[in-house]
Order: C-alpha cells, then structure tokens, then sequence
C-alpha cells in the first residue's frame, strides 16, 4: 500500500509539471473523465494589429505549453474529438492555465468540431444514371470551392423555405458568385442529385458521422500560428517567403500571398503582427461582372477583379513573381506566333489564348514590371539556373530571369517546349514527329497532349515534371530542355498501371532529393511515388504510358468514404509538395498531400527505410483547405523555433470557414 500511494504522488507531481517562461501559456487539461489527451488547446486575440492564434496539442497528461507568444491578453479553450469546446477563459501570458475540458453529452453535440469529409461520409450514393464514381468526382470538383460537409452547406444555411430539401438543394446551387457552374454541374446529376437532399434530410433528423482519431504520437508535437490576412471575399491564394532552394533567404521577413478574387499581394510581417494589402495592376478586362444573388452577400460584386493573380513564388533576390492577367487572353503578342521572328515559334507556335501573364513585385522600389509571356503562367518552380519554370497544357514555359535583369526584354527572355517522345528510340527528337491523334509510328517521334497544372523540377538532372487534373487523366510526363531548346527537349510518360487506380484523376506533385517523384490522386486517397531508376525502358515505340509499372509504389491514406464506398473517398489531395530543407522538424524529403476537405496534410515521413503516415491537423477555424506549402528556416541554431513551413486557406468562400459573413482567410505557421 505505501509503495502503490508512493507511486500515485509522484505520477501527480509529474502531471502537474509544466515548464513555461515569460511568453508561453501553460497547464494541464482534464475533464470528468481525468486527462484529456491529444486535444487542442487555442489561444486567440485581436488585440495585435492582425488577429492572431496559436494551437498545440496535449501530450499522455494533459499537459500543454502555448509558446512564445506575442505580448497581448488572450482567450483560451479546448477541442477536442470527444468534447465540446470549453468556455473561453481570459489571460495574460506567462501564466500557469489549467483548463476543463467539456465532454460532449452526445454523439452529435461532439460531431459539430468534425472536418467536412467526416460528414460528407453520410452521404449514399444511389443506383442510377450516372456511376457512383461520377457522382464522387463531380462532388470532389466542388471541394476547389469550398468544403462539402462544413455547416453552412450540409445544413444549407440562408437558403430559405422550400417544400422539399430537393428543391432548397436546386435553389442553393443556383446562388453565389459561382451559381451558373454550380448549378450546371448540379443537375447535371439528375436523379441521382436527390442523394445530397436525402443527406441533409438524414443531418436534420439527427445523423452524425463517427469521430475522427485524436492526433497521436509525433502529430502532437504540432504547433500552429495564425494570422487573418487579405479580406472577407479574398478567394485561393498562395503565400512566399523565401526561395525555397535557399530557404533562410528572406529570414524573419515578409510573408506575400497572392489572393485572387482580391487583386492583391497580401503581405504579413510576422515580426510585428501586422498586414496589409498591394493592388496589384492590370489591364485586362474585368472578369465575374454578372454574379447570381447569394445569400450571403446579396447582388455585391465581390469577384469583381482584373490580375486574377494565382500563384507566387520569391526568387534569389527576394523579388517576389506573381501569375497574374495583364492583358485579354486573346492578346497574344505576335512573337508567340511568329516563326520569323522567334525560334520557338518556328518549333512550336503557341497561338494563344493564354489567360494568365507575369508581374515582377520589388519589395524594395515597391513596382511592378509586367512580363507577357506566350505560354498561361500558373503553378512554378526555379530551377537551378534561375529559370522560372511554368506548366501549361501539352508545353512548357520559362522565364531566364537572369537574361531578363540584363536587357529587359520579357519575349527574348522567355521560352517554352512541346511534349514530344523519342518514339524511334533514336536518341533525340526529330521535326516531322507524328500528332496526338495520329496512330504512333515507330520510325517518327510523337507528340502527346498532356496536363502540366503541377510542376515539379528533379534537383538530380534538372528534368522537370508534369501533372494533369482532368477526371480522366492517369499521366505523369517528364521533359527534358537538354542543351539547345527547343531543339533538344525531349519528353517521356508514364502511367500506373490500371488495376492500382480504381479513379483515375491526377493532381499535385513533386520531386524528392533523389529524383523520385511524388503525385497525389484526386479522384481516391493516395498519393503514388514513382521511381524512373527502377524503369526497363524509357523510349521507342512501346514507351507511350505503360512501360515502366516497375516504377510505380501506392500509399494510401486513412480516412473516411461515400457511404457504402470503400474506394471512394469524401476528402481530396491537391497539391503535393516537398520539405527538401527539413524547415517542418520531421527530417528531409517528407511529403505533403494538402486534403482540401479534410482541414489537414496527410505527411508521408521517412522512417527506417518506410514511409510513415502522419495527419496535421489545423482544427480551428473549421475550413481549412491547403494549397501549396512551403519551407522557411529563419534561426538554422534555434532548433525547432527558427523553422516553420508556411501554408494559407486557400478556399474561394472564407464565408463557409467557421465564423461566418466576415470571418477572413488566414496565413498558417506549421512547425514542429
């Protein structure tokens, strides 16, 4: 009995033991059932110039520790799968915070913290027209939008009185600024559209999903800071904050994000906690000029914009490039075009249209210099040489930035090469090749059509790799711009084979430190590797997609599915990326899958010779849906702290996040 009492005093001392200094929050979190472990402990203000938050994890316990915070007073709560969110309590830092976590008193009341994919899992797809693989794809094509499952759209918040929740879901696709896709897409569906109607109906009359897993292991070592940024009707957006092949360039400086309904850089500066907003200029036409009636922001025009900016990247000089519209799509200027008067033209014209050019932002002399490029500027990466690298559909484009800062000249700088493979086996591409729709003749090399949405640069020969996001689409394309392009470009597909993709639908990806690529799917919750070391062959005649199923490794992700639909998943990764630099903590060549109705990564870490499966979660706001992510180290001696991978919510309709009608987007520190 006294060592049995010994050992239950010096459990106690150790629960109760949480170091914390001048700027943490720390304590222990218990409910009626002891300890609360892996649950989320938030600290919120808004009395920094931009409002601020910052969430850990509770380790075995209970204990947490909210570190390094700024100075301000904060309110602090639980959530947890399991509970309901505690009541706000307010303190200063620097202060000892036990908290009571709330236990829910049911199923339900626990279920309203779930992500969207959780209660998208209620939905049945039923027999009809369409497969239920159709029926998944078109639903997973709204989550580029917003989530599906979130309150506002399982509950169809502000939609009004309807004889029938079918025609309250007929009317609610029809409003917003997205109405006429929405609604096309919707009844697109027919019959079978009532399956969203029966899925409200079975909501209301008191369904819930099961609980997600609380975070475990290395996943509670998560710490989470957040800052609102851009405004309340700021759709997709991307942030920088260095270059990511140097990433303690632009240490502890400023954050930009390209925020595209918006028309502006948004910009943190996390050293003072503050925001604001660049216009960006443009003078193309004026695009989201008829928007339906919503029920949130009435006949407001709140698409209204000009640069659509989309995507944006830092370079060596801490100049930050933005795809952005400075002209009509249809204004393709004539050296694109041109064989005369432009090498690349001669090979391979590009007539346009193209819908997105460049904007070079000097943070120093605070301008911008336009850049029209031939190809359509999306997604980017540099490449070694500082060549900005740019994918578009069945080419790809750069930029020699170097060649620019001599002379100036946008056309003479710029460069683009078509997907054509050695189908001859010759070694090299030769004109006269064969066209996507011709039959593959073995004494000609053949061009291909292919996506290049996401792009990805293999640091161990300088190939760069591309990625579709049709439904259909199941290839991965690499090209090489050899010597002399576009002389020297020379391309290579690939495809897994058939039986390890029960839904096709291609996304993001990326290139590991060894050159293996990493390409998630849309269509199901996997992310595959492929390894071209492995392939048997490369080119000729039978090198049209299915010659290397060598290559081919298939990690599949945990989670929820379509009731009754074991391969079909209610969540969606988007892009992939790469941490090369280790600025998350969890080692080099870990790989991101963004899960954009999941409020989370899914992290495959490498781990004794295996991939290790991780989610990080963001759980506060609800709503948050990752695009890109990337790297900066800001101390490389300050351990964790001097690191963090950089991230935003990146959804078209901040509205649905939790919060509401003014809730904004945020910009998202992961560190670990």
């Amino acid at each position: 009995l006294a060592g049995s009492l010994t050992w239950v005093s010096a459990q106690q001392a150790t629960i109760g033991t949480v170091a914390i200094d001048g700027d943490d929050i720390g304590g222990v979190v218990t409910s009626s059932k002891g300890p609360e472990a892996g649950v989320w402990v938030v600290a919120e203000t808004t009395e920094l110039p931009a409002k601020f938050a910052k969430i850990v994890v509770t380790d075995d316990q209970g204990r947490y520790v909210l570190p390094d915070l700024p100075r301000a007073n904060y309110e602090v709560f639980v959530r947890g799968y399991g509970l309901v969110d505690s009541p706000r309590v307010r303190t200063a830092i620097g202060q000892r915070l036990d908290l009571k976590a709330v236990v829910a008193p049911d199923g339900r009341a626990a279920a309203q913290v779930y992500p969207a994919n959780y209660w998208l899992s209620l939905l049945e797809i039923p027999q009809g027209e369409h497969p239920a693989k159709e029926i998944a794809l078109e639903t997973k094509a709204c989550f580029s939008c917003h989530q599906v499952g979130t309150r506002i759209t399982r509950e169809l918040t502000g939609v009004g009185s309807y004889a029938s929740s079918l025609e309250a879901w007929d009317r609610h696709v029809m409003m917003g600024p997205n109405g006429v896709n929405m609604s096309g897409v919707f009844k697109g569906l027919g019959a079978q559209r009532k399956a969203f109607a029966d899925w409200t109906d079975r909501i209301a009359a008191g369904a819930y999903p099961e609980a997600p897993p609380r975070p475990t292991g290395v996943e509670r070592n998560l710490v989470i800071s957040l800052w609102d940024w851009a405004l309340p009707t700021s759709r997709r957006s991307d942030a920088a904050g260095t270059d990511e092949r140097n990433p303690t360039l632009n240490a502890n400086g400023l954050i930009y994000g390209a925020i595209q309904t918006s028309d502006i850089l948004a910009v943190l500066d996390p050293k003072t906690n503050s925001t604001t907003e660049i216009k960006i200029p443009s003078n193309g036409p004026v695009l989201d000029g008829n928007t339906p009636r919503s029920p949130v922001w009435g006949d407001e025009k709140i698409w209204q914009r000009q640069a659509d900016p989309r995507s944006v990247v830092m370079d060596s000089k801490s100049r930050v490039w933005v795809t952005a519209r400075i002209r009509a799509p249809q204004q393709q200027p004539a050296f694109c075009k041109d064989g005369t008067t432009n090498k690349f033209a001669k090979y391979f014209p590009l007539p346009g249209p193209s819908n997105r050019q460049i904007q070079l932002y000097d943070p120093k002399s605070k301008q911008f210099t336009p850049i029209d490029s031939c190809f359509a500027a999306d997604h980017n990466m540099f490449d070694e040489h500082d060549a900005l690298v740019f994918g578009q559909e069945n080419a790809i484009g750069w930029v020699d930035t170097v060649a620019f800062d001599k002379t100036g000249d946008g056309a003479a700088s710029q460069a683009w090469c078509p997907g054509v493979i050695d189908t001859n086996g010759d070694g090299k591409i030769s004109t006269g090749w064969t066209e996507p729709k011709e039959p593959v003749d073995p004494k000609r090399d053949h061009r291909i059509e292919f996506g290049c949405y996401s792009i990805g640069i293999s640091p161990t020969d300088g190939s760069i790799w591309c990625s579709g996001i049709e439904h259909e689409d199941t290839t991965l394309v690499r090209i090489e711009r050899g010597a002399n392009p576009p002389l020297s470009c020379k391309a290579e597909v690939y495809q897994p084979p058939p039986s390890t993709i029960p839904l096709p639908y291609s996304g993001g990806l990326a290139v590991d430190s060894h050159g293996v690529v990493w390409q998630n799917w849309r269509g199901v919750h996997e992310i595959f590797s492929f390894d071209r070391r492995k392939c048997k062959v490369l080119n000729g005649p039978t090198a049209t997609g299915q010659q290397c199923p060598e290559g081919w490794t298939v990690y599949k992700k945990p989670g929820p599915t379509f009731k009754g639909q074991p391969d079909l998943s209610t969540d969606m990764l988007y892009l992939t990326n790469i941490d090369h630099h280790n600025a998350l903590g969890l080692g080099e060549d870990v790989v991101l899958g963004g899960d954009f109705n999941a409020d989370s990564f899914f992290v495959l870490m490498p781990e004794k010779g295996q991939m290790k499966a991780l989610t990080l979660r963001v759980p506060y706001p609800l709503g948050f849906s990752p695009r890109h992510v990337a790297g900066r180290i800001d101390d490389p001696k300050a351990g964790w702290k001097g690191r963090g991978l950089w991230s935003s919510y990146s959804m078209y309709t901040p509205w649905h996040q939790e919060g509401g009608k003014g809730t904004r987007p945020k910009v998202v520190k992961l560190q670990m």
